[in-house]
């Protein structure tokens, strides 16, 4: 077995009365296709891993340290200062665990039973007292940087969870989040052993209606003895459909 693949843990057990852990990727994965959610959160066979991207992980952690300086000082970054955002980073003593991957913010959502977790890269506070959900994204594209592609849908998805979290949590949260966006610049005419990114602090006003409609619709699949349906735009599905049926032709001949 190939080094890269691993049969998914912590599946779902209809006869278990205990509390279903689900993280805010896995919800998004529902949304994208409930046919490889439920391979997935049922029968253990996730999609491929994606290969980790350390360049965009080394930007998250240095935003996070530039950021907490001003954590500790209660004032505002220079870059919040920059797009006039009424707001400074948000101290609490349980930010280290809201970042942490392996717990993040928690809530137990009664009606499905299904333990709902995120981890978050920021939050910061405005004058009202209310929470501003922050995320970070890296890339490096010739264009300005925006949130208007369709496969950004996700990247909205996953703030409106991160707000719904910190609502069930009891604080009050503003319904427009921002994204620290890092474009990196390719454009300098030498490298000199350093990479340049122009920032941008995009904001987006996120609705979460649809959670809870979801989440019960999450469990009815997971409940549920027969494997969706494939979703015609899914790659994974198509790639598994047509490398079976290519696979038969092939033995066939």
């Amino acid at each position: 077995m190939s080094q890269y693949y691993k049969k998914s843990t912590r599946l779902f057990d209809p006869k278990s009365t205990e509390p279903f852990k689900l993280s805010r990727s896995k919800i998004d994965l529902f949304m994208e296709c409930p046919q490889c959610f439920y391979l997935d959160r049922r029968l253990g066979v996730g999609r491929p891993p994606g290969f980790p991207f350390s360049l965009n992980s080394a930007v998250d952690t240095l935003l996070k340290k530039e950021f907490d300086l001003h954590r500790k000082d209660a004032t505002p970054h220079p870059l919040i200062e920059e797009f006039g955002i009424d707001a400074i980073p948000y101290s609490h003593e349980k930010m280290d665990i809201w970042r942490n991957t392996l717990k993040g913010i928690e809530y137990l959502h009664e009606p499905t039973n299904l333990l709902i977790t995120g981890a978050i890269d920021d939050v910061w506070i405005n004058s009202l007292g209310d929470l501003l959900i922050v995320d970070y994204k890296a890339t490096s594209k010739a264009s300005e940087v925006s949130l208007d592609a369709d496969w950004q849908r996700g990247y909205k998805r996953q703030m409106e969870i991160y707000q719904w979290l910190f609502r069930k949590n009891g604080f009050k949260v503003a319904e427009t989040g921002y994204f620290v966006y890092c474009n990196g610049d390719t454009g300098k005419p030498y490298f000199d052993k350093k990479l340049e990114f122009d920032i941008k602090i995009l904001p987006y006003t996120g609705t979460d209606s649809w959670i809870e409609k979801s989440l019960s619709n999450i469990k009815k699949c997971l409940m549920s003895e027969d494997i969706p349906e494939m979703d015609e735009n899914c790659d994974y599905c198509n790639y598994r459909k047509n490398a079976v049926m290519e696979k038969i032709k092939h033995e066939k001949k």
